[in-house]
């Protein structure tokens, strides 16, 4: 399989899992996936556990210099409440050091209550508000933690 073909299927399977944890007006679709992985310091984890199937989940971030930023978090409905979420939130921040990183970002939408909930949980905080951010203008809380 070439580069371009491993790009296409990683950036297809993103968008199918994206589109069972999103609305359809806040899903991502291949293109943009495969956009996103095309980046520098662009890395993936995908769910794993006991039982866990990789398509439970993943999350997306990029890595530069000495920031990480969180591009896109998807756990599939069927399978959130079970720690996957905070798993790959865990993973993703000792990847992002391992990168060289001291501080990660993200944004979350305001209403998104379980998200910001895990977020602060993993100590994040809220440095910032971006006003409708969202294309459903919802706004963006955009928060930080030092790594």
């Amino acid at each position: 399989m070439t580069d371009a073909a491993a790009l296409t299927g990683q950036a297809a399977l993103l968008a199918r899992i994206h589109a069972a944890a999103f609305t359809p007006v806040h899903r991502w679709d291949a293109q943009a996936m495969a956009a996103l992985l095309a980046m520098p310091g662009v890395f993936v984890l995908f769910a794993q556990g006991k039982n866990v199937p990789p398509t439970a989940g993943f999350i997306m971030a990029r890595a530069l210099f000495d920031e990480a930023e969180i591009l896109t978090f998807a756990v599939d409905p069927a399978w959130q409440g079970q720690g996957i979420g905070r798993d790959l939130l865990a993973r993703c921040v000792k990847e992002a050091v391992r990168a060289g990183a001291a501080h990660m970002f993200l944004e979350v939408a305001d209403d998104n209550v379980a998200a910001l909930g895990l977020y602060h949980a993993a100590g994040f905080a809220v440095v910032g508000v971006r006003r409708r951010y969202y294309p459903d203008g919802t706004d963006a809380c955009v928060m930080k933690r030092e790594i």
